[in-house]
This record gives C-alpha cells, sequence and structure tokens, in this order.
C-alpha cells in the first residue's frame, strides 16, 4: 500500500448512551487512508461490519479498488463492541445495549475533533456498517451528501431478529454464560455451535447447491469448510463482545429516535443523501423486499441489487471478482456522480 495511512485511538471519555447508561471510557480505535484536502471535502467513511475489524476490511481499498485512497480520504472507525474500540472484552463495566446511534455520535466526535470535518462526501458500509450509514443520513441530514447501503437496511427486520436471536440463544445457553454479557471462560462448544448457524444463513441455498463453498473457496469438504471458515473465524473473538455485538444488530432502528419518534417512512423521508441501496438478491436476511419498501420514501434513492448467488457474502466479495467488479463500478459511479 503506496499511499498515506494513518492509525490511532480517539478517548471520548464518558459516554452517555442513546438508551441510557454510560459507556465509560470510551475509545475509538481508528484508521485512515489517503489525505485529507484542504477544504475538508473529500472525506469517506467507512464503518465496520459484525466480528470485523479493520483489517479484515481494507482488502477494497486501494487506487483500482473500491474505494480509491488517491482520490478519498477514508475513514475507518471500529465499532464498538469489536474488540479494539471500547467492548465487553476490555471494558469492566459494560452498559446493557450499546446502539448504532451511540456509535454515530462517537465517530461525529472523532471526525470534529480529530480533523475539523464537518461534511462527509459519503458513508460506505456493509451490513452492520451499512446500518451506520443509514444511521448516519438519519441523524446528520445536513452533513451527508451520499451514503452507500451494501447489504443492510435502515431497521432491522423481524425476519433478521429471529436469525439473531438464535445467536444469541446459542450464547446464552452456554454454562460459561454469566446471565449477563460475559463469559466465565471461552465458550468452545457455544461457538462452534454458533459459527455452524451462521454459515447457513451467510451464503445462499444456490451458493451451497452449485458447490461453491468447494470450488470457489478451496474447501476440500464441506466440515472442513464449516471449521475453517466459520468455527475458527469467530473463534477469533471474544464471546462476549459477539454477544453484545447481536444485541446492537438487533436494536438496529433509525426511527428509533426522538425526532423520529419510531415512525420509518418519517426518519427515512428526513434523510436528504444520496442513498443507493445495494442488497444482495440472495441475501437471507438484508432482503431486497426490506430496501425496496424503504425506497418510495427516499427523497433521492437507488435501488441496485447485486446479482449474486453468495448470499449476504455478495457485498463482501473478497474471494469474489464478479460481485467485486459489480460494486466497484457502481460505487465509484455513485462517488463521482
Amino acid at each position: 500500500m503506496s499511499w498515506p495511512q494513518a492509525e490511532g485511538v480517539f478517548r471520548l471519555g464518558d459516554l452517555a448512551l442513546h438508551r441510557g447508561g454510560v459507556l465509560p471510557d470510551a475509545r475509538l480505535v481508528w484508521k485512515t487512508h489517503g489525505t485529507l484536502a484542504p477544504g475538508r471535502d473529500n472525506v469517506v467513511l467507512y464503518p465496520t461490519s459484525y466480528g470485523a475489524q479493520h483489517p479484515d476490511l481494507e482488502w477494497l481499498i486501494g487506487p483500482e479498488g473500491i474505494l480509491d485512497p488517491t482520490r478519498w480520504f477514508i475513514v475507518i472507525p471500529n465499532m464498538f463492541t469489536g474488540g479494539l474500540s471500547s467492548s465487553p472484552s476490555n471494558t469492566p463495566d459494560w452498559p446493557a445495549l450499546v446502539t448504532t446511534w451511540d456509535n454515530v455520535a462517537a465517530q461525529r466526535r472523532l471526525l470534529r475533533e480529530a480533523w475539523g470535518i464537518e461534511r462527509l462526501q459519503a458513508v460506505y458500509g456493509w451490513s452492520m456498517g451499512a446500518q451506520q450509514a443509514y444511521h448516519w443520513a438519519a441523524a446528520h441530514p445536513a452533513e451527508v451528501a451520499r451514503i452507500v447501503v451494501n447489504c443492510g437496511s435502515a431497521r432491522t427486520a423481524v425476519h433478521n431478529r429471529v436469525f439473531l436471536a438464535g445467536l444469541m440463544a446459542t450464547l446464552e445457553a452456554a454454562p460459561e454464560y454469566d446471565g449477563a454479557v460475559r463469559f466465565r471462560a471461552a465458550p468452545a462448544k457455544a461457538l462452534r455451535a454458533f459459527g455452524r448457524i451462521y454459515a447457513g444463513w451467510a451464503l445462499s441455498q444456490d451458493f451451497y447447491r452449485a458447490g461453491l463453498h468447494l470450488s470457489a473457496l478451496g474447501a476440500p469438504d464441506l466440515d472442513t469448510f464449516l471449521v475453517r471458515d466459520w468455527e475458527q473465524r469467530f473463534a477469533r473473538r471474544d464471546a462476549a463482545d459477539l454477544l453484545a455485538q447481536l444485541r446492537t444488530w438487533e436494536a438496529g432502528d433509525i426511527a428509533d429516535h426522538p425526532r423520529y419518534g419510531g415512525e420509518l417512512a418519517r426518519a427515512l423521508a428526513a434523510i436528504e443523501a444520496r442513498v443507493l441501496l445495494m442488497p444482495g438478491e440472495t441475501d437471507l436476511y438484508f432482503r431486497v423486499a426490506d430496501n425496496a419498501a424503504e425506497l418510495p420514501h427516499l427523497r433521492h434513492g437507488r435501488l441496485l441489487p447485486i446479482p449474486s448467488i453468495w448470499g449476504h457474502r455478495a457485498g463482501n466479495p473478497q474471494p469474489n471478482p464478479p460481485d467485486a467488479a459489480f460494486i466497484r463500478a457502481a460505487v465509484r459511479d455513485w462517488l463521482e456522480g
């Protein structure tokens, strides 16, 4: 990587939370790619997604990538509960719930206090990152020019919440669980089950029918795929962080604010940004239908499904060149248009 990069920790002090309570000594771990323009008018915010930290998402940054660091100043703030920024694994007195609203409030302070940034050219996000993009546009309508909602939604749908409830119940059933948010020891069996449940939702039935877990991802057999790509993936993370982040995801709702009174249509209509909705055609939990229902309420929206059988992973297609090319062309056109 030959472009400028920097990273650091932004300390927020005790952060009052959207749903009540305080996140003590809150901190955001961040990384930037590119150079901030003198007018501070080339900023793209790139929030992280579920279980991800900034190194996991940097693959799409590059002069020929989806986000060009020679054109944009790209800021990646690691989400609370992800293990780098404030999370149960590194914060003793963890509150009951940290929401996406809390992440956006902290990110706004980071941008203003670290670099004097008042307006974003775009927020680009996949999955929970896409939910953060939507929250940004609803929280600060005049400060965001564009958002890319890549496999995400403005409110976590009921069917999505059913998926999350299964994952939460799996972790909470572990004998190591303390009944609140922490675990007395790593819940190895629960994490094994967690990874295998996730594998059945993150990729579509068509993906497995085509045998892409073998041909495209190089696994010699299904069990190796489940262990290597899913069990080991989540074993890298602290179980308490995974559980707390599921709760953040489950609570995602841009209308959950006194300004909007729980009315989703009202929150969507308040967004001034140009919104590119890019659901995966076969995504099992952020459905095309969810974005299609949001579209009529947006002032400036476009629905562009990703034509893919990779399910939710179509939106983060590091090992999938056709989907990566589709997203690259769409996002570059959107950011420059």
